[in-house]
C-alpha cells in the first residue's frame, strides 16, 4: 500500500497540533534548502496548502522562523550537558568527549547544519540570540572548567580571551559540520575522529593558555 506524501497528509483534516507539525517540520527543511529569505508563499506550495491557510497556525513569517529557532537552535541543547562539563570527578577530556558525541548527534544534520550557517549569513539577529545563549550556556562554564584544569580560581569571572578559547573549540567543531553538509567535500569526514583530535588538542593547551594569561594578568 502507498504511503501518504506530506502533502496529502496536510491536506487530510488533521487535529490542529499534528497538522502544525507537519507545518514546522517542512518549514526546517523548506529554511535548510534555500535561507531565512525563503517565502511562505513557497512553502505554502511545497505543503500544498493555501498561504491563508498557513497564517492560521503562524500569523506571519517572523512568528515561523521564530518556532523554527526554537526547535533547532536552542531545541539542540540539553541542559544535562551543562551538569556533565561540571562534574570534576572526571577528567575534562572525558566530559568533552560525550558532551560534544551527544552534540554531534544531535546537530550534525543536513537541516541543522545548514541553518546554522544561514542564520550568520543572512539573519543576524538570530545568529547574535544563539551565540549569547552558547556563551551563557557553553563558552562561560567551559572557560570556568579549564580555569579549574588549570588549578586557578574558579570564583573568579573568566576573561574574555578564555571565553573566546572556549568559543574556538565549539567554532572548531562546527567547521567539521559545514564541511560535510555546506561544502560537501570530496574526501569522507570521519567525525568522531575529527572532534575527538579537536579536543585532544584543546585539553593539551587551552589550561596551559590560561595559567599563562594569569600569570601575565
Amino acid at each position: 500500500m502507498a504511503t501518504m506524501t506530506e502533502q496529502e497528509k496536510i491536506r487530510r483534516r488533521l487535529p490542529r497540533r499534528e497538522r502544525e507539525r507537519l507545518i514546522v517540520d517542512e518549514a526546517i527543511r523548506f529554511f535548510a534548502e534555500v535561507g531565512f529569505e525563503g517565502q511562505t508563499r513557497a512553502l505554502a506550495q511545497r505543503l500544498g496548502v493555501t498561504q491563508p491557510l498557513l497564517y492560521r497556525y503562524f500569523p506571519d513569517k517572523e512568528a515561523l522562523i521564530e518556532r523554527v529557532y526554537q526547535e533547532v537552535f536552542e531545541g539542540g541543547w540539553d541542559a544535562q550537558w551543562e551538569d556533565l562539563l561540571a562534574d570534576r570527578s572526571r577528567t575534562l577530556s572525558d566530559r568533552l568527549h560525550e558532551l560534544y558525541r551527544h552534540y554531534t548527534l544531535e546537530n550534525f544534520t543536513y537541516e541543522r547544519v545548514r541553518l546554522f550557517m544561514f542564520a550568520g549569513l543572512k539573519d543576524r539577529a538570530i545568529a547574535s540570540r544563539y551565540l549569547s545563549f552558547l556563551r551563557d550556556h557553553l563558552f562561560i562554564p567551559l572557560a570556568r572548567e579549564v580555569r579549574a584544569t588549570a588549578g586557578l580560581d574558579v570564583a573568579a569571572a573568566p576573561a574574555e580571551n578564555e571565553i573566546e578559547t572556549a568559543a574556538g573549540l565549539h567554532g572548531a567543531i562546527g567547521y567539521v559540520g559545514l564541511r560535510r553538509w555546506v561544502y560537501q567535500t570530496s574526501v569522507e569526514i570521519d567525525v568522531d575522529a575529527a572532534v575527538s583530535a579537536l579536543i585532544e588538542a584543546f585539553v593539551a593547551g587551552a589550561p596551559a593558555a590560561a595559567k599563562a594569561l594569569a600569570a601575565r594578568s
